[in-house]
């Protein structure tokens, strides 16, 4: 692991804090000062930061966040929008969001202290339901694309994104609350909702997702949970989180 990545990981530093420390000569390696934020921790390192020993932590924790409408899921954007660590309180600095969800979108969003979780989470499989609200009617051709799969460009995507073309799966079910010629409601699960890949599908039938709001990813949901406002895992997620993460090593195993 990385020797900025493993101090935010074991400590309560942020990425950028742990690259600070690094490079102004703060922490040692087995006992020799080491400036370079890429140095691969291996076994048996012993990682120190201002002369205290970094204890390899085995735990971890996670929270739930209903994020607003209107903030990034990113540390810091450049052209000076709201981001998800403006509202979430300072002791969630260093934690990691399970995907993303796009400036115009709320709903669930996962974050761990974890980055092995983190990415187990975010290259699963696992079902990510959303609650749309769309432009239009739900025709023929959208209910065959949902039930098979289709291919979509890049109509729905951000300007900078650079896949043109997606390959987009089945989805694994679709409810359609509200069909009407103004505007059309229905909730849908995926297996994996990168790229705006939602968005990109009605854009490819000429219409335009006004609302999306994730309401559960895999056994994890949203259910009461104010705007705004965060949760920890309850015993019960936890207890399927450490289910799912044995599968998983069994799996590469």
């Amino acid at each position: 692991m990385r020797l900025n990545k493993y101090i935010s990981h074991h400590t309560t530093y942020s990425r950028r804090e742990a690259d600070k420390l690094i490079f102004d000569g703060k922490v040692k390696i087995n006992g020799r000062v080491v400036t370079n934020p890429a140095y691969e921790v291996e076994n048996g390192d012993k990682v120190a930061v201002n002369g205290r020993p970094v204890k390899k932590s085995t735990k971890y924790t996670c929270i739930v966040y209903n994020k607003p409408r209107g903030e990034l899921v990113t540390k810091k954007d450049d052209r000076g929008r709201k981001t998800i660590y403006d509202t979430l309180p300072k002791k969630y600095k260093h934690f990691i969001p399970v995907g993303r969800l796009d400036f115009n979108s709320e709903g669930l969003l996962i974050l761990t202290d974890s980055p092995k979780v983190a990415h187990a989470l975010m290259n699963s499989n696992l079902p990510r339901v959303y609650k749309l609200k769309i432009k239009g009617e739900i025709n023929e051709d959208m209910i065959k694309a949902m039930e098979e799969g289709v291919e979509v460009g890049s109509k729905g995507a951000h300007a900078e994104n650079e896949i043109k073309k997606m390959v987009l799966k089945p989805f694994l079910s679709v409810q359609i609350i509200k069909n009407s010629p103004k505007y059309s409601i229905l909730k849908v699960a995926i297996e994996e909702g990168k790229n705006r890949e939602l968005r990109r599908f009605f854009a490819n039938f000429g219409s335009e997702v006004m609302d999306l709001k994730r309401l559960s990813y895999g056994w994890v949901s949203l259910n009461a949970l104010p705007s705004g406002k965060t949760r920890y895992f309850d015993k019960r997620e936890y207890k399927l989180l450490k289910e799912f993460l044995n599968k998983e090593k069994q799996w590469k195993n």
